[in-house]
């Protein structure tokens, strides 16, 4: 792209250079001519995104490294987090089939919102893509110009070329009747009282102050790619869980996704009586409940976590009642009270095995709604649970199946085998709950799955034999690890912003040739400042001078 890279100095610029590294000329045969302020963002600096002849990974460099590219993915961010808005997100709901649940909701709109796949879009590909890109956009366009900047500053000579001196937008032109030397020595005391750390070498003289609020808009990139890392790593598994679990009053459940196990110890709900109503509730003509908390205990795998065959061993590590806006906060997870159903529910029943004709017992089994064992022992008979349906219900073809994961009409299809039974069995559909056996019609079902009477049946004859879970309360299960590092990255910014704002880069270039001062002076921000303060300095010197005319274009003869 540029030619020239040798100046008339003797130093030896790399290509793409603008203006030399050591005393400033303009290296560009259209610059050298020009009378234009300098361009002094990179003090001359070439940036890798200028190569002339760029290749493939150049080009992928060229493209990040645009500062139009970074907005663009910034706005095509914004309006797809806009489009996620537009109705609930799936992973707010406990139990939901996305697939009916958008379309009964909101009509069409809604079914076409869902096939879009809008309804999952902060987990969406696309949508992790460009905070990736963002991302790559935020390191590359970063390297592309600190590294020219920081060389640049790293690498500033004392004495400048005239041209630099007088091409940059703050210079004054003078005689002076000191010799050189002489009034840059007197020079440095006031320019240090002004705050600048001042270099001399003979008739020229460098002062310069607060370099690093140059690094300010690079300090932002990196607490923005910290952020957007902390972002994409909550994604991985183990650094963040945002789960809605149901805990069953009385029973150890495992925390999805980890170690740990929670106990639903006691639930307790108390409600409003009709003269404690508030006033924004008194219209809704339902019970308001006034308090709900679960009394929880946090327990942690030991050993046999990962062993199915074996009961883990848990130690008991918290306890807490949780209460709305009361978690339970354990080494980073939390335990939010969410919901509750007060619907009793069988968590287990004791049937006994009894003969149809004379009534007598062989024993009874013990039958969990969840954690069903395979097969169960009733004096001389054995019974193996063939099928097991949570949510009994028949499909389109009359063929069972579950309805729902919940245990609303509990079923259980039986192979019993033994005496004066046939070698292959029977089979028996039992249901847990009475009301299901009527409605289903239980005996009619199992004398065509026997094929005439049937010779076992499985009864209750007392509800002490029946476990009821009496409420089930709803906890919203957090841990988010990349948090702390989320915090870190906002920190980060603020702190790129306060050193953008509150300081500003000065540089006073001066040097005296044959009794003739000639100075150059600037900054990144608040040149209306820096002028007062140039003149204030030059005052001291007894150099008289109009703080307008150091404006380029206006500066003394």
């Amino acid at each position: 792209m540029f030619q020239n890279t040798k100046c008339e100095c003797g130093h030896q610029n790399p290509v793409g250079t603008v203006l030399c590294e050591a005393c400033g000329k303009p290296l560009l045969e259209a610059e050298a001519t020009s009378k234009e302020v300098l361009e002094m963002r990179y003090d001359g600096m070439a940036r890798r995104s200028q190569r002339s002849n760029p290749n493939i990974i150049d080009r992928v460099w060229n493209f990040f490294s645009s500062v139009k590219i970074a907005v663009y993915l910034i706005v095509f961010t914004l309006v797809g987090s806009m489009l996620g808005t537009i109705y609930p997100q799936e992973s707010t709901f406990l139990n939901i089939d996305p697939s009916v649940y958008y379309k009964e909701t909101y009509g069409q709109l809604g079914h076409i919102y869902y096939l879009l796949g809008l309804s999952h879009t902060y987990e969406s590909w696309w949508f992790i893509l460009l905070l990736v890109m963002i991302g790559a956009s935020l390191v590359i366009c970063s390297l592309d110009r600190v590294l020219p900047l920081y060389k640049a500053l790293n690498k500033q000579k004392i004495r400048k070329h005239m041209q630099f001196l007088t091409r940059q937008r703050l210079v004054y032109q003078g005689p002076i009747e000191e010799g050189a030397e002489e009034w840059i020595t007197k020079a440095v005391t006031p320019l240090k009282k002004k705050g600048y750390r001042v270099h001399t070498e003979g008739n020229a003289l460098l002062a310069e102050k607060q370099r690093f609020a140059r690094w300010g808009p690079y300090v932002i990139h990196i607490g923005l790619i910290i952020f957007l890392l902390a972002v994409l790593a909550r994604g991985l598994p183990g650094l963040n869980l945002d789960e809605h679990v149901a805990f069953p009053e009385g029973e150890i459940k495992k925390i999805p996704n980890t170690s740990m196990y929670l106990k639903n110890e006691q639930f307790n709900v108390e409600f409003y009586s009709e003269e404690e109503v508030p006033e924004q509730f008194r219209n809704l003509n339902k019970i308001v409940p006034k308090l709900f908390e679960t009394k929880v205990v946090l327990y942690e795998c030991t050993a046999d976590c990962s062993d199915l065959s074996k009961k883990p061993q848990l130690n008991e590590v918290a306890r807490h009642d949780v209460r709305v806006n009361h978690p339970l906060n354990y080494n980073g997870l939390k335990a939010y009270q969410f919901d509750y159903d007060l619907t009793p529910t069988i968590r287990s029943v004791t049937p006994d095995l009894v003969n149809a004709k004379t009534g007598e017992k062989y024993g009874a089994i013990q039958i969990d709604m969840v954690d069903t064992e395979r097969t169960f022992e009733a004096g001389p008979y054995r019974l193996t649970v063939k099928d097991k349906f949570m949510d009994f219900g028949l499909d389109d073809n009359g063929q069972p199946k579950s309805l729902s994961p919940s245990p609303n009409a509990p079923a259980f299809l039986f192979v019993i085998k033994g005496p004066d039974l046939p070698e292959e069995g029977i089979q028996y559909l039992y249901f847990a709950k009475q009301v299901d056996k009527q409605r289903f019609q239980q005996d009619a079902i199992n004398q065509q799955l026997v094929g005439g009477e049937i010779p076992l049946q499985l009864e209750v004859d007392s509800m002490d034999k029946v476990d009821i879970i009496q409420s089930v309360s709803y906890l919203n299960i957090r841990i988010d690890k990349a948090m702390p590092f989320v915090w870190v990255g906002a920190g980060i910014v603020m702190l790129g912003l306060v050193m953008g704002f509150y300081w500003h880069h000065r540089r006073i270039w001066i040097r005296i040739d044959d009794g003739q001062l000639t100075l150059g002076g600037h900054t990144n921000k608040n040149w209306f400042g820096f002028r007062r303060e140039v003149s204030g300095v030059l005052k001291q010197m007894h150099v008289e001078v109009d703080e307008k005319s150091l404006d380029n274009g206006g500066n003394q003869a």
